[in-house]
């Protein structure tokens, strides 16, 4: 048997009694009633669920930038637990001198904003094909870059430093080069190879960038396109001039986080692939991002004896290294945010 519905004039009748009746009876009606319990509990739950998962995440972060005001007589002294006695900016003064900030962060910015020109451009291309394009193999490509997001960077890392480092012997377009003498032998020590690999959608995380651009462009209505073709436009005028406008949130997303990516990477720019290790500590060497997160000579002699002060140290030097890209986030965090919903991974 259907339960008979509530009729308007009952729940308004309802709504004049509850307003007419005692403040106190009132007040018991809506704070003492099982509804409002269940809400107080649930309320009570998530404030201290939100609480403790952000207290998790954000300790280390916060003991790092206290740590990173604190002097080597705060980490001798017991009492000191995150507030120093004597707050000082010697470890950002000596880091930002003594390592050369920001030559690293010059030469750092070059790397990385070529190289995410470069993926994104190129990604998105492939992107182009692998969704609008119908041809035999298709889902097959699409599965072997799928792949590569699958495959650890050290499991390849041998195999592309032998292949780097004979570049000049066992690639035509490397015998050719070696010949009018652009290279010696191979491309070791260089950015050449980083290049290659960003220009050709082989690069870190290019795979997952395939992916996402793959996934927004599957979503943008063939009429578009066909109505271009129609107008006697070229596969790519019409790319250029209708597809990336539209894209500009997915593009942006991925230009940030190849950007990100490469600003932090310490697999091609510290391996043996591109440069030696003692290329990058030599005083006149190219100097990287990754590479100020060292003790600089003037403080090394405090913290002898002191392993957590060491450690605050090169803690500072990571909170150096990131707060370009935080900053460069405060500016495109919307895109960001639009590039991810539209990318159709979520939801």
């Amino acid at each position: 048997m259907d339960t008979p519905k509530v009729k308007r004039e009952t729940k308004n009748r309802i709504r004049v009694d509850f307003e007419r009746a005692p403040l106190s009876e009132r007040l018991k009606s809506k704070f003492m009633s099982l509804n409002f319990l269940k809400k107080v509990i649930y309320m009570i739950f998530k404030i201290v669920l939100l609480v403790g998962v952000s207290y998790v995440i954000l300790y280390p972060y916060i003991t790092k930038i206290f740590g990173s005001f604190m002097t080597a007589s705060d980490f001798e002294d017991v009492t000191v637990i995150m507030i120093s006695k004597h707050p000082t900016l010697d470890q950002y003064k000596y880091i930002i001198t003594e390592n050369h900030y920001f030559r690293a962060v010059l030469n750092t910015f070059i790397i990385s904003f070529t190289v995410a020109l470069l993926q994104t451009l190129v990604c998105a291309l492939v992107a182009y094909g692998l969704a609008k394009f119908k041809f035999k193999g298709n889902n097959i490509v699409f599965l072997l870059v799928i792949f590569t997001m699958m495959v650890p960077q050290e499991t390849i890392s041998f195999a592309m430093s032998t292949y780097f480092s004979y570049f000049g012997t066992k690639n035509p377009i490397g015998m050719i080069l070696q010949a009018i003498g652009v290279i010696d032998q191979g491309l070791i020590n260089s950015f050449v190879p980083l290049y290659l690999l960003s220009a050709t959608a082989l690069g870190f995380k290019n795979g997952l960038f395939i992916f996402m651009l793959r996934q927004f462009f599957k979503g943008v209505p063939d009429e578009l396109e066909e109505s271009a073709y129609v107008d006697g436009s070229t596969t790519f005028r019409t790319f250029f001039s209708i597809i990336i406008p539209l894209s500009i949130p997915m593009l942006v997303t991925v230009f940030i986080f190849a950007f990100a990516w490469q600003w932090t990477d310490d697999f091609y720019v510290s391996s043996s692939m591109f440069f030696t290790q003692s290329y990058l500590d030599r005083p006149d060497g190219f100097k990287m991002i990754s590479s100020i997160a060292t003790v600089p000579k003037s403080l090394k002699e405090a913290t002898k004896g002191l392993d957590m002060y060491a450690s605050a140290i090169v803690g500072t030097s990571t909170i150096l290294i990131a707060a370009p890209l935080i900053i460069m986030y405060l500016f495109v965090q919307n895109k960001i945010v639009q590039g991810i919903e539209r990318s159709g991974i979520v939801g």
